[in-house]
């Protein structure tokens, strides 16, 4: 892999797939799907650089915090955002929007939107366990309806990746999985007549688990999760589940270990041992959550 940096971990159909690009992480790159069982060893090298924005590299290529999950300089970063839907800069985008619902663990459900032609890919990189769409329509009807459910429903748009990260390994089975996700479509569909734009069709409820999808069911508990990499440090294990931009690694020395992919962008990655130790800043986990509170 010389000469390459990872791009990040994305989620096109059912299988995680790494993308790698030269240099400064512009022009045309390459992907590697990953299968579970796979054995993976890697060591940075150098230092980390800005990843740059929508295909371009970074005109300064600046150097970037290790502990960063945007790898992006100030300039790359408010460029990428401006460019994206979260930003609410493309009020006349003609293409159609999908409203979902997606359930992490035991309280913790979100509304979100995604492009149609996308499917189901944003769920899984946000690592959701169960989905259902609730709507179909334009970007602003999906935008009031996601607006709707946060102010009628008290619904978050966002979930803190920590939350979700703390109890993916200690799931409830499938059933309570999905109870959960209907019984909030059913008091969202209430709304229809309350505020509900008449521009969004509403879909039937269908839960999606992707606990398979992601290998998590007899994943094991996590012991360390990556907080950063450093020169000539070494991420190796057998890959044992996936989810959103993690990686569950399991390791000769150290049980599983997660590493986030969006900490891996912007270094120089070169080949190294799959059994090897790992030897890149990890905190252990410890009662269920990650110790000090750094997730």
């Amino acid at each position: 892999m010389s000469g390459w940096r990872c791009t990040g971990l994305s989620w096109p159909a059912g299988t995680p797939v790494l993308g790698w690009a030269r240099g400064g992480g512009a022009g045309r790159g390459r992907t590697s799907a990953l299968a579970y069982g796979t054995e993976l060893g890697f060591r940075a090298r150098g230092e980390r650089h800005c990843v740059g924005a929508r295909g371009h590299a970074c005109p300064s290529a600046v150097a970037v915090p290790v502990r960063s999950t945007g790898a992006r300089c100030a300039e790359c970063a408010r460029l990428d955002r401006a460019h994206s839907v979260a930003a609410d800069t493309i009020a006349d985008d003609p293409r159609t929007y999908r409203v979902y619902l997606a359930w992490f663990g035991p309280g913790m459900v979100k509304v979100g939107i995604t492009g149609e032609a996308r499917g189901a890919a944003r769920l899984r990189e946000q690592g959701a366990v169960v989905f259902s769409w609730l709507g179909r329509g334009p970007l602003m009807a999906a935008r009031r309806t996601e607006e709707l459910l946060r102010s009628a429903l008290g619904v978050p748009d966002r979930i803190p990746y920590a939350r979700k990260r703390a109890v993916r390994c200690g799931l409830p089975g499938p059933a309570e999985r999905a109870a959960e996700i209907e019984g909030l479509y059913a008091r969202a569909a209430e709304l229809e007549g309350a505020g509900w734009p008449e521009a969004l069709e509403r879909l039937p409820f269908e839960a999606v688990d992707h606990a398979g999808v992601f290998g998590l069911d007899g994943a094991g508990p996590v012991a360390r999760v990556v907080t950063g990499l450093a020169d000539g440090g070494v991420v190796a294990g057998r890959l044992v589940a996936a989810a959103g931009p993690d990686l569950h690694l399991g390791t000769v020395a150290d049980g599983v270990v997660v590493l986030d992919t969006r900490l891996i962008t912007g270094w120089d990655l070169v080949a190294a041992d799959a059994r090897a130790e790992v030897s890149v800043p990890a905190l252990s986990v410890g009662g269920g959550g990650v110790q000090d509170g750094l997730f």
